[in-house]
């Protein structure tokens, strides 16, 4: 089914599995993707920053859509489109959708400074791919320079009826959200809003009205159960939970080389085959490698999954 505001929950964001001489591992996409069903998520997100996206050629880019949508069967899957030109945005948006995706999200370039420019870009984005499409805004100024309040979100979102969510990636964040949901109380028209970075800061966003998460922490199953938790009014187990992942969480946000922790933790749980990234690629240094270990042991006493 077509992505819609009422989307809710946890869609993680997909790694790109590579084998180690950097191709493709389409193994790896079918077994991560069965771990994303079977642990309760309601979506899945592929192609973003986490996906390594601008390290893939065209063709690569819609291989990997189509084998993460043909292995995620029901389950929605987003698909980032975001590229210099509204050619490509659109040649791999079509693409995705015909392949069978839920919809697409579209990252801002950096060049972007003013209101207007914003508004105006996402106008031209949302007329390159068509109107049958429905999209995603991906609001994350601390990767792509481009700063959006809550009052020119609101302009695309009332600009563009395609438009049905936000990829919520601010930091600080937590009264972007508040506005935006009271903006939506006054009269304006709603939309779902996952938050990302990392899943740092979920304990409060969920209660601040955001409708779940959408990012890529090498335990998804732990934002699952914190969202659910807390939709059931368990909001001590929820942060209790989130707490002890806290120290992980922190560690996989160093920027440069949290790519390489995710991935290092996803192939320890057995995920992905191997933590390979493509170059350019920042690694992991021994030392860097023992203090995750440490602290999968400490998580381990508090969660088991730690354990791998």
């Amino acid at each position: 089914m077509p992505l819609d505001h009422t989307a809710r929950g946890v869609f993680p964001i997909a790694p790109t599995p590579f084998d180690s001489d950097g191709r493709i591992d389409f193994a790896s996409i079918e077994r991560l993707t069965a771990f994303y069903r079977d642990i309760g998520s309601d979506g899945m997100t592929v192609l973003g920053v986490l996906g390594e996206a601008p390290k893939l050629d065209g063709a690569e880019a819609l291989d990997v859509a189509r084998c993460f949508i043909r292995a995620a069967g029901a389950l929605p899957v987003i698909v980032g489109v975001s590229a210099p030109g509204f050619a490509a945005m659109r040649s791999l948006a079509v693409a995705s959708m015909e392949a069978g995706a839920a919809g697409v999200m579209i990252a801002p370039p950096n060049t972007l400074r003013t209101d207007d420019q914003i508004a105006a870009y996402y106008r031209g984005a949302a007329d390159a791919i068509g109107p049958g499409i429905p999209w995603v805004i991906q609001d994350y100024p601390l990767n792509f320079s481009v700063v959006m309040s809550p009052g020119v979100i609101r302009r695309i979102v009332d600009d563009n009826p395609a438009c049905v969510m936000l990829k919520h990636e601010d930091w600080p964040g937590l009264e972007k959200i508040s506005a935006l949901r009271a903006a939506e109380q006054a009269g304006g028209r709603p939309i779902s809003i996952l938050c990302g970075n990392g899943g740092l800061f979920l304990d409060f966003e969920t209660e601040r009205g955001a409708s779940g998460a959408m990012t890529g922490y090498a335990f998804p199953d732990m934002l699952v159960d914190v969202v659910s938790l807390q939709a059931e009014g368990c909001r001590d187990a929820a942060h209790d939970l989130f707490d002890a992942h806290l120290p992980l969480l922190r560690y996989e946000q160093q920027p440069g080389v949290g790519l390489a922790v995710r991935k290092y933790v996803m192939a320890r749980r057995g995920l992905i085959a191997s933590d390979t990234q493509r170059n350019p690629r920042a690694g992991l240094s021994a030392t860097a490698r023992n203090e995750i270990e440490y602290l999968l042991a400490r998580l381990s006493t508090r969660d088991m999954r730690a354990g791998c």
